[in-house]
């Protein structure tokens, strides 16, 4: 198995519409081969921003690379806009091998 997470840092205040763009939009991750589970997670807060990540498991870590290649993966980012400031930095992608 492999999980996949990004992290945001989102601009304090701007929490509910993050979390509202997740909820609307259409990941088309029930149609992709080897995807598992997907969750949005709220985490710690500073004066800044509230750290969020999402968090898929897919059966490894191919099938999570096939689905970057994929229209599905295409049509689900087209969706991911946010207004201007939502965002403090790039999302931080990180990939996990699940040993245990």
């Amino acid at each position: 198995m492999f999980i996949a997470m990004n992290r945001f840092r989102i601009a304090r205040g701007s929490e509910p519409v993050f979390e509202a763009l997740w909820r609307k939009r259409d990941s088309y991750l029930d149609e992709v081969p080897g995807f598992v589970e997907f969750r949005l997670l709220c985490g710690p807060e500073d004066e800044e921003a509230t750290l969020y990540a999402s968090h898929t498991i897919w059966e490894s870590r191919q099938a999570f690379e096939d689905w970057t290649e994929s229209e599905s993966f295409k049509k689900a980012h087209a969706q991911a806009r946010a207004p201007k400031g939502t965002y403090l930095d790039h999302p931080r992608f990180e990939g996990f091998e699940v040993v245990l």
